[in-house]
């Protein structure tokens, strides 16, 4: 009985110090490929993409189509996840084969941390991927903003005018970001941020205007620092932030209190006379460091290594100091051994400018 009592204890440590989390849930099998991937997504802007550098498992769904998601490797803190299910094609069948597209997939995007037991059942008509069961309340929210975002695609195409897009734009931008707020997760706000945001979207200019006057912005940034300090998720919003506030409101150069011109044209003169004087300096540094080598030769040496610089030959040489060729010869040696170098392209790259 002591026995059995220590073995509990044991077991409830071991159950207790390793958080697992359980996702499970089927899939269509006449329709997909029985391989259902677990992805992280580190990086808000790639929420669409399929990345097999964010895949973090792979299982395959029994004959059922049951599939599940069982361990302790995912974080504490919430992070954004992804299920999907392709039909693409492999060359090996025993790694990741995604190239960053898939044009036959099927996904789900979600929140969860280690400790969340969720679940991904088949819906009316078997369609899957379309609800979700958790144990975490946020784990749905994409889903609750996916609907959101179907009335509103409704609303903008109502009316196909400038008239009603910006009244649907001040109105959903609104919407969304309230709705944002009240679900109290900074993670499905970036969904939203994401999708508002897209410099590709309609929507784009009417964000940066928007991000001008509108503290929504910068109020989601401090309950990012406040809930998710030091995650690529607070990095990459911050960085986005400025340089849209940046295209936003570039600096205004009528406005502008003090004329640049003023120092940058004295600026530009000095380093220009300051690059003469460098030129120049060097150039006479160059010519004494030569006379100090020619210096080590003798009258003839110097009168053969003239004759060098300018490309004689050694029969030349000779020729123009009335010298033999073996004389010639035995000065280039010399020359070779006073000036340390072992042939004429070393000799030209000490005197060449």
């Amino acid at each position: 009985m002591r026995f059995l009592h220590v073995t509990i204890f044991f077991f409830c440590i071991a159950t207790c110090s390793f958080a697992q989390h359980n996702f499970n849930g089927y899939v269509d099998t006449e329709r997909w490929k029985s391989d259902v991937y677990l992805s992280i997504i580190e990086d808000y802007r790639t929420l669409e993409n399929i990345d097999n550098e964010q895949i973090i498992s792979k299982v395959s769904t029994d004959a059922d189509g049951y599939f599940q998601f069982l361990g302790n490797q995912l974080d504490d803190e919430q992070r954004i996840y992804k299920l999907h299910v392709d039909n693409c094609e492999s060359f090996n069948q025993d790694s990741n084969h995604f190239d960053g597209h898939c044009t036959d997939s099927k996904d789900i995007l979600f929140i969860a941390k280690s400790t969340d037991t969720i679940s991904f059942p088949l819906s009316f008509d078997a369609e899957m991927f379309c609800d979700i069961d958790a144990t975490n309340p946020k784990t749905a929210a994409f889903i609750k903003i996916d609907s959101l975002k179907e009335e509103m695609k409704f609303a903008y195409s109502e009316f196909r005018s400038k008239a009603n897009r910006d009244l649907n734009n001040k109105k959903w931008f609104k919407t969304l970001q309230d709705f944002g707020i009240n679900l109290n997760e900074p993670l499905a706000e970036l969904y939203i941020y994401a999708f508002l945001s897209e410099r590709g979207s309609p929507f784009h200019n009417y964000y940066l205007e928007d991000l001008k006057a509108n503290t929504y912005y910068d109020n989601l940034l401090e309950r990012l620092k406040t809930t998710y300090p030091n995650t690529s998720y607070t990095k990459q919003y911050e960085a986005e932030i400025a340089s849209d506030k940046f295209i936003a409101t570039p600096p205004n150069k009528e406005t502008s209190g003090f004329n640049w011109i003023y120092v940058l044209v004295p600026l530009l003169v000095l380093s220009l006379i300051l690059n003469f004087w460098f030129i120049s300096k060097y150039k006479i540094n160059k010519k004494k460091k030569q006379n100090s080598i020619k210096e080590q030769l003798t009258k003839q040496e110097q009168n053969v290594l003239d004759l060098i610089l300018k490309e004689h030959t050694n029969k030349e040489i000779a020729d123009a100091l009335f010298v033999s060729v073996s004389t010639v010869k035995t000065h280039v040696n010399n020359i070779y051994k006073k000036l340390n170098t072992n042939s004429r392209d070393e000799i030209k790259s000490l005197f060449n400018n």
